[in-house]
């Protein structure tokens, strides 16, 4: 099983998208949109973006767990990673996204 985007209706009736592994992890998440095709538009940046490792931001939380966020040439965020305890795993989580994302399958929920 490929990795694959979920679209769906979160409680504010915002359109939001998950990429989630061949296994089923979610392993990135978009903000809210108001559209669909907005958010259409967000996993369309996020497959482009994601074959470039410079538009991976890492980071650290102030209670040491480690994240990413991925951004598009203007340097707004179009994904987050959850938390994770190493930077190890975090790696692996961007390694992830790179290999998913470009040929991910979208898939509606709504």
């Amino acid at each position: 099983m490929a990795g694959k985007f979920e679209i769906y209706k979160d409680r504010r009736g915002e359109f939001r998208f998950r990429l989630k592994a061949s296994n089923g992890e979610i392993i990135l998440a978009s903000e809210g949109y108001k559209s669909r095709s907005g958010c259409n538009n967000g996993i369309a940046s996020v497959q482009k973006n994601a074959k470039s490792l410079k538009q991976f931001e890492s980071k650290t939380s102030r209670n040491g767990k480690h994240m990413f966020n991925l951004k598009a040439l203007n340097g707004q965020v179009i994904g987050t990673s959850e938390m994770y305890n190493t930077t190890r795993s975090r790696d692996n989580g961007i390694k992830s996204v790179k290999t998913n994302a470009p040929k991910a399958k979208i898939e509606s929920l709504t």
